[in-house]
């Protein structure tokens, strides 16, 4: 799938035809995975992209729209290095990513260095990007990791009865901010987190943190995705592991869902939260599936959007929506571009989408529980929806801010 997924790139990338542009066009750079541990992500999230672009006739306001990829390896590093390249080589006129939450949280810096240009989320959702010091053109339409988390904490410890929990999540920004949000919740319930474990974003050895987990414990919270979390799975069903499982939102993805292997089935009955959910009977959500499915052949997509892809989509369709407002005529400074950016408000597929004045997200979260549909496949449940959640998870900035920011050991259940 991804060897198909790079040609077609190639050929979306060769649409640009040089550095330069003429004035009737509009170019944007896709800043998205295509090594490293995210790279499946990163092939959904160019096929929604596309798609976006598709059901525009690839043209905003009169404009023909142009576009070339930044190919990412989710590290920071190179995030800097390819938005460097897009905006001062390919010369585009925006760029829409990143993809995971460290990324964001450098390229949020890199944004104030070059403040006539605009940078629009791809799916990162660490807290820190729009939280700490936000710049005034980076806009980011998805809800951000705690807010992910919101309420899983209460429905797990309130409906399964699951009162202490050992905890595995990535360490880096993203995984902090995940846990966070689910943590709080968990423990203003009444949970106790027994024990926490961190691990390397890439990490293939889990042996030792599964030979170490207690025993006198409920639920493993899993706040791992993409080969990560596929990883774990295969060695924790190797080792005979037997405890419930509670997905961080990125464990029971499409992404992981689709996977070969026997491992997956583990995931079976874990509730979990984010931004969507794979059987919700909104028409709106239930139309952009077909969609999805009537767009790339089954064998070259999942059975339904990945979550990190649909946020690809979304912030596309933002930008398209905004250069509508402007009449696709972008200010040298592009103050007028983001003036209309901060105006949107978005009907998305996962519903209403509004910004804050940090240009974060206000959005819906999801809890879900993963089963098996009649042809064995795996998908993501609809359980319950919180709309309106914002970055501060219903508390005062001030109260929230005392929290402090997401890390090993925030938050601290005891002092909550």
């Amino acid at each position: 799938m991804h060897k198909w997924l790079i040609s077609a790139v190639a050929a979306g990338a060769l649409m640009a035809g040089g550095t330069a542009h003429a004035n009737d066009t509009i170019k944007i750079g896709l800043l998205v995975p295509q090594e490293g541990v995210f790279t499946d992500p990163g092939d959904d999230s160019i096929r929604l992209f596309r798609m976006a672009l598709d059901e525009h006739g690839n043209e905003v306001a009169g404009k023909k729209i142009e576009w070339v990829i930044g190919p990412s390896d989710a590290t920071p590093d190179t995030a800097v290095r390819q938005a460097r390249r897009l905006f001062e080589q390919e010369e585009v006129d925006f760029i829409i990513g990143p993809l995971s939450g460290s990324e964001g949280v450098v390229l949020r810096d890199y944004a104030k260095t070059v403040p006539h240009k605009t940078i629009i989320n791809g799916t990162s959702a660490a807290q820190e990007t729009t939280w700490v010091d936000p710049a005034p053109n980076f806009f980011r339409f998805n809800t951000e990791g705690a807010q992910w988390g919101y309420g899983l904490g209460s429905y797990v410890f309130n409906e399964k009865g699951w009162s202490r929990v050992a905890t595995i999540a990535a360490d880096y920004s993203f995984g902090y901010t995940n846990f966070l949000g689910f943590a709080l919740d968990f423990c203003a319930a009444g949970g106790e987190i027994v024990e926490r474990y961190w691990t390397p974003l890439g990490n293939s050895d889990f042996a030792s943190v599964i030979a170490a987990l207690p025993y006198d414990i409920d639920a493993i919270y899993l706040g791992l995705g993409a080969t990560d979390a596929l990883n774990f799975l295969n060695q924790y069903e190797q080792a005979g592991g037997d405890h419930n499982l509670i997905g961080g939102s990125i464990l029971a993805d499409q992404s992981v869902l689709s996977a070969r292997g026997r491992a997956k089935q583990l995931l079976i009955g874990t509730p979990m939260s984010g931004s969507q959910a794979d059987d919700w009977d909104d028409p709106k959500w239930l139309d952009f599936v077909q969609r999805y499915r009537d767009a790339y052949p089954e064998g070259e997509r999942y059975p339904s959007p990945s979550l990190y892809a649909t946020n690809y989509y979304n912030a596309t369709i933002a930008a398209l929506q905004a250069l509508e407002a402007i009449d696709g005529e972008l200010d040298d400074d592009q103050a007028n571009f983001h003036a209309a950016l901060s105006e949107v408000v978005l009907e998305a597929p996962n519903g209403v989408v509004r910004l804050d004045e940090n240009r974060q997200a206000i959005g819906s979260t999801f809890i879900t529980e993963v089963r098996e549909a009649e042809d064995g496949s795996l998908y993501n449940h609809f359980v319950a929806k919180f709309d309106d959640v914002t970055q501060t998870l219903g508390l005062s900035p001030e109260e929230f801010a005392a929290i402090g920011l997401p890390g090993r050991d925030t938050p601290d259940c005891s002092a909550l």
